[in-house]
């Protein structure tokens, strides 16, 4: 774990948009044996939401391959977390197949709750979701909530001991393991949250507007934690409506518009694919798609 002392510059970062060159990981190719065919998650969602046979989401297609940040990026109510939850087995009408890296075979959810959750509960393990408001238990302590989310992954008392006392070093926690985190300020009980899903060390995190409520320190250390994470093999699927952000520290990308992609791949795909030339921000290339999407 980094101590803090290496975090320079703190002071002048106002927002992540003057994060620049945290990155440990600059790039998926960085991560070693990292070939083109080499992934650790496919979803195909052909049909989702929150109700049986009325679907808020059609047709997405989503990859996470080591090593690599995927932004789902789109507007406020464009399908971003219905995605996540789906992934994570809580919608009543999922009908998707998501494969995993080393599994013969596909996981289906057939559009009911019940294989949804039975999907989702196979993932454990797999994936760490970092929601973007915290998920708290009144009468859990900070130490208590690590020890649940241990005991579920099957996580040891003396691994859970190692790592958390690092996690909640880094991210200035360890003063208040005993506390209850239903009264921290927003900002804590977010890097609560960072703090148990750093804990499990998932093949892919599912990081929902990982930036809210967090101080610009939390954000730099967020960055960094997850840049070891790439480091060590894991991929990164995250959620945001800022795009310049989003450019900065994503390798690759699904633009989702009212319910179905709009686009994905790289920077260089998504210029081609709105037909704009290169240095175009991913901002235009988005407004763009979506305009055009919106054209009778």
């Amino acid at each position: 774990m980094k101590p803090m002392k290496h975090v320079k510059g703190v002071k002048g970062v106002k927002d992540v948009k003057d994060v620049k060159d945290v990155k440990s990981v600059k790039n998926v190719k960085d991560v070693k044996d990292v070939g083109e065919e080499d992934w650790l998650m496919r979803a195909a969602i052909k049909a989702a939401g929150y109700e049986q046979g009325k679907a808020v989401l059609r047709d997405v297609a989503i990859e996470v391959r080591p090593g690599e940040r995927v932004g789902l990026l789109g507007p406020n109510g464009a399908g971003k977390s219905t995605v996540m939850k789906g992934l994570l087995g809580q919608l009543p009408y999922w009908v998707a197949d998501v494969e995993w890296r080393g599994e013969q075979g596909r996981r289906k959810g057939q559009g009911s709750r019940r294989d949804g959750a039975e999907s989702g509960g196979a993932m454990n393990g797999r994936l760490a979701y970092i929601p973007e408001m915290p998920i708290l238990y009144d009468r859990f302590t900070l130490w208590e909530h690590l020890q649940l989310a241990a005991a579920v992954c099957g996580i040891s008392e003396e691994r859970l001991a190692e790592r958390a006392d690092g996690l909640l070093a880094r991210f200035r926690l360890r003063h208040v393991k005993d506390d209850y985190p239903v009264k921290f300020s927003k900002g804590m009980q977010q890097k609560t949250m960072l703090v148990a899903a750093f804990l499990l060390e998932p093949s892919v995190y599912l990081v929902d507007e990982p930036f809210i409520g967090l101080d610009p320190a939390a954000i730099m250390e967020l960055l960094e934690a997850l840049d070891e994470e790439r480091a060590r093999g894991a991929g990164v699927l995250l959620t945001t409506h800022v795009l310049d952000s989003a450019e900065r520290l994503c390798d690759r990308f699904v633009l989702v518009h009212e319910g179905s992609a709009a686009a994905s791949g790289t920077v260089a795909d998504i210029r081609a694919a709105a037909g704009m030339p290169e240095g175009t921000p991913l901002f235009d290339c988005f407004h763009r798609l979506t305009r055009t999407a919106e054209t009778p």
